[in-house]
């Protein structure tokens, strides 16, 4: 095979109706949606549109969701303004989260003195309640709660309504990062009442450089990005207008077919385990991703039985062969650290073997599956 492509937890392959659909608004449909002349309207309409219709499949209002360049800025929008509007004092993380949200509180807490405290995490990586529910009631501080939904290098799928329950409880804000979460599972804002959630378009089947924050109405929060009064205030600058209705297309073509496309990505997962397991015996998977239940259906992460020496051109060897996997996140992968969440969850034995992620989509096949698993079993041997 020449390209195999399993970093879909990366980012993932554009669908073909989404990149149609950008390319006619690229060429018919130019105008600035700020403008008040018809080619202004026009795109007005389509950008809002495309808010009513995400707002619709979450069981949101439109007005609160608001278009950004992706993830990571919605990330920051919502923590640091959170801290600036909101009164926040105290933020409740893990030390497993996205560096999109660890490295913000990391520097709210450094340079502003935004007391951060870590969940402790039980031994298959997911945040011990208990201690939630501990550090919620150890003092009467303003606090965020900041927990993501589907951990992106282990794939660790917590309950995102009991943590719900407790922020209520303890009149606490709770933010979730649900970059690879929006698009592959089902959501109502009014079931899991979450203040704050973020999205980005590229992780299922959308273009990148879009995305969207879900703030809840009425919540106080400003905006990020000064300028114009686009967004609803929250973030100035002209719309990305053939972004955002490739992002519309991308959410309904996901949520359309949602059922259709998860069973059958759950079960390139369930085969990618059996095949793996009885190829490579002593592999281990990291957290709970080995787990199709407790994990999303996405993705694996595995612990290779390998010498540490030659795991060092494992990847440049998958490479090669046309197979595409990530070690970790895609945004550490320039980084000579290793995996901050690896660290955490990892015997200091298991840390020294290589760990790789394998992401799966509508588009892969069980023959690529064979093809991987059949190139890391020769390398390995």
């Amino acid at each position: 095979m020449e390209k195999v492509y399993l970093d879909n937890a990366a980012t993932t392959q554009v669908r073909g109706t989404v990149i149609e659909k950008m390319q006619d608004a690229l060429s018919n449909f130019y105008g600035n949606p700020s403008s008040t002349h018809s080619f202004g309207r026009t795109a007005k309409t389509g950008v809002e549109s495309a808010r009513k219709t995400i707002a619709k499949y979450m069981n949101a209002h439109p007005s609160e969701i608001i278009f950004t360049s992706g993830g990571t800025e919605a990330d920051n929008m919502i923590l640091r303004c959170a801290v600036r509007d909101l009164g926040v004092e105290t933020i409740i993380t893990t030390k497993i989260e996205h560096h999109a949200v660890l490295h913000t509180v990391e520097e709210l807490h450094e340079k502003l003195g935004i007391a951060l405290h870590f969940v402790e995490l039980d031994s298959d990586g997911n945040p011990e309640m208990s201690h939630l529910k501990s550090l919620l009631e150890a003092d009467e501080s303003k606090k965020m709660v900041s927990l993501m939904h589907i951990n992106n290098e282990v794939g660790n799928k917590i309950d995102l309504d009991v943590i719900c329950s407790l922020c209520q409880e303890h009149n606490a804000l709770f933010h979730s990062d649900t970059v690879q979460s929006i698009g592959h599972f089902s959501w109502d804002v009014q079931k899991t009442p979450v203040d704050f959630l973020t999205a980005a378009a590229h992780k299922f089947h959308g273009p990148k450089g879009i995305g969207f924050a879900y703030i809840k109405k009425n919540s106080g929060l400003g905006c990020m990005i000064s300028g114009g009064s686009q967004e609803r205030g929250y973030r100035a600058g002209t719309e990305s207008y053939h972004n955002i209705v490739g992002l519309e297309e991308a959410f309904i073509a996901a949520y359309d077919n949602l059922d259709e496309e998860a069973a059958y990505v759950s079960d390139l997962k369930r085969y990618f385990i059996e095949r793996i397991t009885e190829e490579i015996p002593d592999i281990k998977f990291n957290g709970l991703s080995g787990s199709l239940e407790k994990s999303t259906y996405t993705l694996v992460n595995v612990c290779l039985p390998m010498d540490p020496q030659k795991a060092l051109m494992l990847l440049f060897h998958l490479d090669l062969k046309g197979i595409a996997c990530s070690k970790g996140s895609a945004c550490q992968s320039g980084s000579n650290k290793g995996s901050h969440v690896l660290t955490e969850l990892l015997s200091e034995e298991d840390l020294q073997k290589p760990s790789v992620r394998f992401s799966f989509s509508k588009y892969n096949t069980k023959e690529e599956l064979d093809y991987t698993i059949g190139v890391l079993k020769e390398f390995m041997a």
